[in-house]
Parts: structure tokens; C-alpha cells; sequence
């Protein structure tokens, strides 16, 4: 394994548009030595794929997740299911966990009758995706992984982006919407290249997206990280709550917020009201931060349980079926 810089490690992975001269000016690096550490980070598939992270509620469209068990029987049994539901459109992540659970989809549709359907005809075609359990995300806050920093250098980047929630649907003209298809395939697309796609001029296409992160539509640009090749534990806790109220709501995402292993904090319906994905090199301090938690919040935490997080397959915020829709 290389060595890695975990600083570069953090910009490229909590902002995957950032340039080389941006990267160098924060932590001090010149650019041929950041080129190869770039270089060395996709080589070794430390950074996967880049992502888009737009918030969905705007798009008029729910976020459900499905949480098998027993999806699977081999890893050639696995290849061939993952390579049907990476076709399907409303399908926009595809992860693994290590426990009661060992599958997870998400499902973005625009109304519940249309997810319902699509999971029966999955359950249909994949006999083995029929013992699950669905939840309905409500709200998400993402949090940056700033237990990457070898220290405190630079400011770290926007560290609650919140997806989801009460918000009024947006209606976007087909300049917009050919800008977010655009980023929807090509989180890191250059400029001229994405006036190239969208058929508009470098100014009207750099403007556009501009604004959409103005509007809050388009929230950041991400990389998934190979937690396990860096040796970093990831654990997914689910939390059932009861007795809670507005103020002690806010004190528990205020803890999140104020722990740099939390990088995920998501408020459900279903068979539980919160998740929370944590990160560290250290198991013992993931420990700790439940063992806290569960002091701190004793009155409302009914029951919890703790399911290790292996990989993503795909990441997105967006289904592909949307585009079809609204372009073609």
C-alpha cells in the first residue's frame, strides 16, 4: 500500500470538482506531487467513482430504501444480481452490510405505488430478494469525513448538507435539466465539456450550475471511498426512539454534528426512526461514541442495533428514469 496523504484523501473525496491548484493552495503541496498522490489513490481504488449529491425532494421524488437478507447464495450469484438491478432506473444505490442484513437498495420513485411496483417485479425476476424490510428516508445530513485531517491546516469543507424534508418541488427548463442529466453522468465533467453536452455555451452551462448550487439543488460533488483498503471500520447504527420532542431532536443532531466519525446522520419511517453511519480507524472509538450516545440519550433511545457497513456499488441521488422522462 502507498502512502497515503490523508488531507488530499479528504478534498478529493468531499470535493471531487476541486482542482489541482485548489487542492495545492490548502494543503501546501505542489503539483507534481499532487498529481501523484491523485494518481496513486485511483490506481490503488482508494477513490471509486465520483457522485453527484442532489437533493431529491426538489425533484418531486421519494427516497425509500429496501433492506434484504439472504439476497444472495455465491459472489457469481452476487455479479449477476448486481449487474440486473444497476439496470433498473429507479435504483440509484446499491450497498453491501455484514449482519442481520446484507443488501441494500435505494429506491428513488416519484410516488409510493410506483416503488411498490417496481420492488414486486425485482422480487419477481431475483427469487432471492423476497425477505426485506422497507424504510422511507425522511431527511438526510451529511457530514464530512473530517476524522480524515492530519490536522487542522484548512477550514474543512460545508459539513451538513441536508437532503430531503418539507420542500416545495422545483420546476427546471430543459437548459437545467440537460446541465443536471450532464452531472447526473459525469459528476467531474469539465466545463467545456459540459457545454459540449449540453449544447450551450461555456458561460450559459457554467452559469446554470452555478445556480443550481445557489438554489440548494445541487449540494456537492463526492467520491466514493474504499473504507476497507484504508483499513477504516464503518458501521451503520439504527436507532429506535420514543418520548422524543423538538428540543432533544436538536441536541442529537447537534452530537452528530460535533463528532468527526459521524458522517451520516438519516431520520426514517419504518421499523426504525434514525441511522447514523460512523467511521474510524479505531473500532474502540466507534464504541465510544455509541456508548455517549446512548448515555446522553438514554430518556428517547428505545432500542439500537449496530451492523457493519462492507461497500457501495453505485451512489447517487438522482434515477436515471427522470432524465428519460423529461428530455427524450
Amino acid at each position: 500500500m502507498v502512502k497515503i496523504n490523508y488531507d488530499v484523501l479528504y478534498l478529493l473525496s468531499e470535493g471531487s470538482r476541486l482542482g489541482i491548484n485548489e487542492i495545492g493552495n490548502l494543503v501546501g503541496r505542489s503539483s507534481p506531487r499532487l498529481k501523484y498522490n491523485m494518481k496513486m489513490l485511483q490506481k490503488e481504488h482508494i477513490l471509486k467513482e465520483a457522485y453527484t449529491v442532489f437533493d431529491y425532494s426538489y425533484f418531486g421524488i421519494l427516497l425509500f430504501k429496501v433492506y434484504f437478507k439472504g439476497a444472495y447464495i455465491s459472489e457469481k450469484n452476487k455479479e449477476d444480481i448486481f449487474k440486473k438491478l444497476d439496470e433498473n432506473p429507479y435504483i440509484t444505490s446499491i450497498y453491501e452490510l455484514s449482519g442481520e442484513f446484507d443488501l441494500v437498495l435505494e429506491f428513488c420513485t416519484p410516488n409510493p405505488s410506483h416503488f411498490n411496483k417496481e420492488l414486486k417485479k425485482i422480487s419477481s425476476e431475483i427469487p432471492t430478494l423476497n425477505n426485506y424490510k422497507i424504510i422511507l428516508n425522511v431527511v438526510s445530513h451529511m457530514f464530512t469525513r473530517q476524522y480524515l485531517l492530519s490536522k487542522k491546516t484548512f477550514m474543512p469543507l460545508g459539513t451538513d448538507i441536508i437532503l430531503g424534508g418539507d420542500r416545495e418541488m422545483e420546476n427546471f427548463n430543459i437548459n437545467e435539466l440537460s446541465v443536471l442529466n450532464a452531472l447526473l453522468k459525469n459528476p467531474n465533467i469539465r466545463l467545456t465539456k459540459l457545454a459540449e453536452e449540453t449544447k450551450l455555451n461555456i458561460k450559459t452551462s457554467n452559469s446554470l450550475l452555478s445556480l443550481l448550487q445557489e438554489r440548494k439543488v445541487v449540494r456537492g460533488f463526492k467520491c466514493v471511498v474504499d473504507t476497507n483498503k484504508l483499513g477504516i471500520e464503518k458501521f451503520r447504527l439504527f436507532l429506535k426512539l420514543h418520548n422524543i420532542n423538538p428540543e432533544r431532536d436538536k441536541e442529537l443532531l447537534n452530537f452528530a454534528k460535533h463528532k468527526k466519525e459521524i458522517v451520516q446522520l438519516n431520520k426514517t419511517v419504518g421499523d426504525w426512526d434514525m441511522e447514523i453511519d460512523i467511521e474510524s480507524f479505531e473500532r474502540k472509538r466507534i464504541r465510544a461514541i455509541i456508548i455517549q450516545l446512548r448515555e446522553n440519550f438514554i430518556d428517547i433511545i428505545q432500542t439500537f442495533n449496530l451492523i457493519e457497513f462492507f461497500t457501495y456499488y453505485k451512489r447517487s441521488f438522482l434515477p436515471d428514469y427522470f432524465f428519460k422522462e423529461k428530455i427524450l
